[in-house]
Protein backbone atom coordinates (compact mmCIF):
# COMPACT_ATOMS: atom_id res chain seq x y z
CA UNK A 1 0.00 0.00 0.00
CA UNK A 2 2.64 2.52 0.32
CA UNK A 3 3.93 2.58 -2.84
CA UNK A 4 0.06 3.97 -3.59
CA UNK A 5 1.61 7.30 -3.66
CA UNK A 6 4.17 7.01 -6.55
CA UNK A 7 1.27 8.26 -8.31
CA UNK A 8 3.10 11.38 -9.81
CA UNK A 9 6.91 10.50 -9.02
CA UNK A 10 8.51 12.11 -12.08
CA UNK A 11 7.18 15.79 -10.37
CA UNK A 12 7.38 13.93 -6.97
CA UNK A 13 9.06 15.70 -4.29
CA UNK A 14 11.86 13.18 -3.89
CA UNK A 15 12.14 12.63 -0.43
CA UNK A 16 8.28 12.22 -0.22
CA UNK A 17 8.82 8.27 -1.17
CA UNK A 18 11.06 8.07 1.93
CA UNK A 19 7.69 9.56 4.02
CA UNK A 20 5.34 7.42 5.93
CA UNK A 21 2.34 7.07 4.06
CA UNK A 22 -1.11 8.20 6.24
CA UNK A 23 -4.54 7.32 5.35
CA UNK A 24 -8.22 8.73 6.51
CA UNK A 25 -11.00 7.07 5.50
CA UNK A 26 -14.60 6.50 6.92
CA UNK A 27 -14.41 2.65 6.48
CA UNK A 28 -11.37 0.40 5.00
CA UNK A 29 -12.04 -3.35 3.94
CA UNK A 30 -8.83 -5.40 2.84
CA UNK A 31 -8.99 -8.71 1.01
CA UNK A 32 -5.17 -10.05 2.01
CA UNK A 33 -5.92 -12.76 -0.64
CA UNK A 34 -6.51 -10.36 -3.11
CA UNK A 35 -3.70 -8.31 -2.14
CA UNK A 36 -6.01 -5.14 -1.99
CA UNK A 37 -8.00 -2.67 0.24
CA UNK A 38 -10.89 -0.11 -0.73
CA UNK A 39 -10.75 2.78 1.98
CA UNK A 40 -14.72 4.84 1.37
CA UNK A 41 -15.86 8.17 2.55
CA UNK A 42 -13.83 11.59 2.80
CA UNK A 43 -10.44 9.02 1.91
CA UNK A 44 -7.20 11.23 2.77
CA UNK A 45 -4.02 9.71 1.94
CA UNK A 46 -0.86 11.58 2.66
CA UNK A 47 2.69 10.73 1.94
CA UNK A 48 4.62 13.80 2.35
CA UNK A 49 4.01 16.68 -0.01
CA UNK A 50 1.38 14.34 -1.85
CA UNK A 51 -1.91 14.18 -0.67
CA UNK A 52 -4.56 12.49 -2.22
CA UNK A 53 -8.35 13.07 -1.53
CA UNK A 54 -11.35 10.61 -3.27
CA UNK A 55 -15.14 9.33 -1.85
CA UNK A 56 -13.41 5.59 -2.64
CA UNK A 57 -9.61 4.44 -3.37
CA UNK A 58 -8.78 0.98 -4.24
CA UNK A 59 -4.74 0.26 -4.01
CA UNK A 60 -3.55 -3.82 -5.28
CA UNK A 61 -0.08 -4.82 -5.18
CA UNK A 62 0.61 -7.59 -8.10
CA UNK A 63 2.74 -10.63 -7.39
CA UNK A 64 5.97 -8.63 -8.59
CA UNK A 65 5.70 -5.81 -5.70
CA UNK A 66 4.28 -3.14 -8.21
CA UNK A 67 1.32 -1.15 -6.66
CA UNK A 68 -2.21 -0.08 -8.67
CA UNK A 69 -4.52 2.20 -7.38
CA UNK A 70 -7.98 4.09 -8.41
CA UNK A 71 -9.91 6.71 -6.69
CA UNK A 72 -13.23 7.94 -7.58
CA UNK A 73 -14.70 11.24 -6.66
CA UNK A 74 -16.98 14.14 -7.83
CA UNK A 75 -13.78 15.21 -8.32
CA UNK A 76 -11.02 13.24 -6.82
CA UNK A 77 -8.41 15.03 -6.31
CA UNK A 78 -4.39 15.10 -5.91
CA UNK A 79 -1.94 17.50 -4.87
CA UNK A 80 2.23 17.73 -4.63
CA UNK A 81 5.28 19.75 -4.25
CA UNK A 82 7.78 19.62 -7.59
CA UNK A 83 11.03 18.12 -6.93
CA UNK A 84 13.35 21.05 -6.27
CA UNK A 85 10.99 24.63 -7.06
CA UNK A 86 8.26 25.82 -4.95
CA UNK A 87 5.32 24.92 -7.24
CA UNK A 88 2.29 22.30 -6.75
CA UNK A 89 0.99 19.45 -9.37
CA UNK A 90 -3.18 19.08 -8.98
CA UNK A 91 -4.96 17.16 -10.33
CA UNK A 92 -8.84 16.75 -10.75
CA UNK A 93 -11.04 13.98 -12.22
CA UNK A 94 -14.10 11.58 -11.55
CA UNK A 95 -11.49 9.12 -11.51
CA UNK A 96 -7.68 9.32 -11.07
CA UNK A 97 -6.04 5.14 -12.34
CA UNK A 98 -2.00 4.78 -11.44
CA UNK A 99 -0.44 1.85 -12.80
CA UNK A 100 2.99 1.38 -10.57
CA UNK A 101 4.46 -1.16 -12.72
CA UNK A 102 4.10 1.45 -16.01
CA UNK A 103 4.37 4.44 -13.89
CA UNK A 104 1.80 5.71 -15.71
CA UNK A 105 -1.44 7.81 -14.48
CA UNK A 106 -4.84 8.70 -16.28
CA UNK A 107 -7.35 11.06 -15.62
CA UNK A 108 -10.81 10.44 -16.67
CA UNK A 109 -13.69 12.38 -16.83
CA UNK A 110 -13.75 16.03 -16.59
CA UNK A 111 -10.08 16.07 -16.17
CA UNK A 112 -7.77 18.57 -15.29
CA UNK A 113 -4.14 19.26 -14.49
CA UNK A 114 -2.81 22.41 -13.40
CA UNK A 115 1.65 23.32 -12.74
CA UNK A 116 1.90 26.57 -11.29
CA UNK A 117 -0.10 29.12 -13.35
CA UNK A 118 -0.43 26.74 -16.33
CA UNK A 119 -3.74 24.52 -16.73
CA UNK A 120 -4.78 21.68 -19.29
CA UNK A 121 -8.31 20.58 -19.33
CA UNK A 122 -9.92 17.62 -21.42
CA UNK A 123 -12.02 14.65 -20.78
CA UNK A 124 -8.90 12.31 -20.38
CA UNK A 125 -5.51 12.76 -19.25
CA UNK A 126 -3.10 10.86 -19.29
CA UNK A 127 1.17 10.93 -18.42
CA UNK A 128 3.87 8.25 -18.56
CA UNK A 129 5.94 9.74 -16.08
CA UNK A 130 9.03 7.84 -17.86
CA UNK A 131 8.58 9.41 -20.85
CA UNK A 132 7.24 12.48 -19.67
CA UNK A 133 4.92 12.58 -22.05
CA UNK A 134 1.19 13.94 -21.45
CA UNK A 135 -1.96 13.20 -23.76
CA UNK A 136 -5.12 14.76 -23.41
CA UNK A 137 -8.13 13.93 -25.35
CA UNK A 138 -11.39 15.89 -25.40
CA UNK A 139 -14.59 14.44 -25.18
CA UNK A 140 -16.81 15.71 -27.44
CA UNK A 141 -20.28 16.72 -26.60
CA UNK A 142 -20.79 14.16 -23.94
CA UNK A 143 -18.07 15.95 -22.00
CA UNK A 144 -19.31 19.63 -22.99
CA UNK A 145 -20.14 21.64 -20.16
CA UNK A 146 -21.32 25.38 -19.50
CA UNK A 147 -18.18 26.90 -19.75
CA UNK A 148 -16.86 24.48 -22.72
CA UNK A 149 -20.15 23.46 -25.09
CA UNK A 150 -17.65 22.20 -27.29
CA UNK A 151 -15.97 19.86 -25.05
CA UNK A 152 -12.92 20.29 -26.62
CA UNK A 153 -9.14 20.56 -24.91
CA UNK A 154 -8.43 24.05 -23.30
CA UNK A 155 -5.13 24.74 -22.41
CA UNK A 156 -3.19 28.19 -20.37
CA UNK A 157 0.31 28.54 -20.72
CA UNK A 158 1.51 31.68 -19.59
CA UNK A 159 3.88 33.53 -20.73
CA UNK A 160 7.53 33.07 -19.24
CA UNK A 161 9.50 36.00 -18.15
CA UNK A 162 11.74 37.60 -20.71
CA UNK A 163 15.47 38.88 -20.27
CA UNK A 164 15.45 42.10 -22.33
CA UNK A 165 18.39 43.09 -24.51
CA UNK A 166 21.46 44.86 -22.54
CA UNK A 167 21.68 42.60 -19.18
CA UNK A 168 18.56 44.20 -17.43
CA UNK A 169 17.70 41.99 -15.23
CA UNK A 170 14.08 43.27 -14.88
CA UNK A 171 11.34 41.13 -16.84
CA UNK A 172 9.49 42.20 -19.90
CA UNK A 173 5.91 42.51 -19.25
CA UNK A 174 3.96 39.32 -20.09
CA UNK A 175 2.41 39.55 -22.98
CA UNK A 176 -1.14 38.61 -23.51
CA UNK A 177 -2.40 34.86 -24.30
CA UNK A 178 -3.09 34.33 -28.14
CA UNK A 179 -6.32 32.28 -29.46
CA UNK A 180 -5.50 30.15 -32.29
CA UNK A 181 -8.42 27.89 -33.69
CA UNK A 182 -10.08 28.57 -30.41
CA UNK A 183 -7.47 27.52 -28.10
CA UNK A 184 -5.50 29.42 -25.67
CA UNK A 185 -1.25 29.08 -25.71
Amino acid sequence: MAALLTWTSAWAEKADREKPVQIEADKMLADDSKRESVFEGNVVVTQGTLQLKGDRVIVRQDAEGFQYGIAYGKPATFRQKRDGVDEYIDGFAERLEYDGKKDFLQMFSSARLTKGTDEVRGDYISYNAKTEFFQVVGGGKPAATPGNPDGRVRAVIQPKPRQPAGGDKTPAAATPLKSVNGLDR
